[in-house]
């Protein structure tokens, strides 16, 4: 065994069953698959738990893999729609909420996203409400059109745009307060 083997020959080494091989599948992707999970996901434990029951339907589909494409895409497919599976399981997806009050909270039209750290980005997504969340990650990070999230999630393509918008209307707002504090903590310190 190779110390770091290829695609094909970790492919190949787990379909055999080789316990070294998997682990090394394990951990060259566990990381970044995480990531994903973690932007679906509520709590860190369950972006955890997700993971490890994307790894198990890797592990059983791997023979399903015919070395055409991208094998992290592969994966990353299935971490998505696992996360997807979790997503209906607890039931959280609800109806369209009203979008006239969530643009009235937007406190300015500003591009304000270039200050905001990657992390504190994150952070943001992350806070949304289920529904936008999940809609704003399949449409922005997953590169899926309205029809396509309406297909997967089951809901109405205006479901879809409706919680897109609300999703970027609160992140604008979000961003701005961002703006906001940062702008005053600059202020305070220049006058301190």
């Amino acid at each position: 065994m190779l110390l770091e083997p290829t695609e094909q020959e970790l492919v190949n080494g787990c379909l055999k069953g080789e316990v070294a091989y998997q682990r090394i599948l394990y951990k060259r992707y566990a990381g970044k698959m995480l990531m994903v999970c973690l932007r679906y996901a509520k709590s860190r434990e369950e972006a955890e738990d997700v993971l490890q029951e994307g790894f198990i339907t890797v592990f059983e589909k791997l023979g399903q893999f015919k070395m055409q494409g991208s094998f992290e895409g592969w994966i990353r497919r299935i971490m998505v729609n696992k996360s997807i599976e979790n997503y209906r399981k607890v039931a959280r997806l609800f109806p369209l909420t009203n979008v006239d009050e969530m643009e009235n909270a937007f406190v300015g039209t500003n591009d304000v996203a270039g200050s905001v750290d990657t992390k504190d980005l994150l952070n943001m997504i992350h806070s949304l409400p289920p529904k936008y969340k999940m809609v704003f990650n399949l449409y922005v990070f997953e590169g899926m059109s309205h029809q396509e999230i309406a297909e997967t999630l089951n809901i109405a393509i205006g479901t879809s745009k409706s919680n897109l918008s609300d999703a970027r209307t609160i992140l604008k707002k979000k961003l701005n307060e961002n703006m906001i504090t940062e702008n005053k903590i600059i202020y305070h310190d220049r006058n301190a």
